[in-house]
């Protein structure tokens, strides 16, 4: 079987990784900053939102694998995965700014809707009742 929604939201999610990473360190060249980030809030900024990226996208994949293996992914799935890799976008746009902004709360919003979610159907697949 293959995992086509998983295999793609992990293909997007490396990409949006690689994009973060290099918004750190362009950062990181500009103001001359080798470790950690130097007092500088912008990179302190940047580097918490990759932090934040990859402390929830892992659970998101393993739960959008499991349930695609399972075969109870539908037509629902991909487009699960895909808000929540428009919101892990949004997320370091509201980060770049100072104080709370729409970006960064709605991203965090469709975060832990996703996570519940996806753990709700999770739960419910392994108990047989999906």
């Amino acid at each position: 079987m293959i995992l086509t929604t998983t295999l793609s939201a992990a293909a997007a999610a490396a990409i949006i990784n690689i994009w973060l990473i290099v918004r750190c360190g362009q950062v990181r060249v500009s103001a001359k900053i080798v470790h950690g980030d130097g007092g500088n809030p912008l990179l302190a900024r940047r580097m918490r939102a990759h932090a934040n990226f990859i402390e929830n996208t892992p659970l998101v994949l393993i739960l959008i694998g499991a349930i695609e293996l399972a075969g109870k992914g539908g037509n629902w799935l991909p487009y699960v995965a895909a808000v929540y890799l428009l919101a892990r976008v949004a997320h370091p746009i509201g980060m770049d700014r100072e104080g709370g902004n729409p970006f960064r709360a709605g991203a965090i919003i469709v975060t832990a809707l996703t996570l519940i979610g996806l753990a709700v159907v999770a739960v419910l697949v392994s108990l047989g009742k999906l």
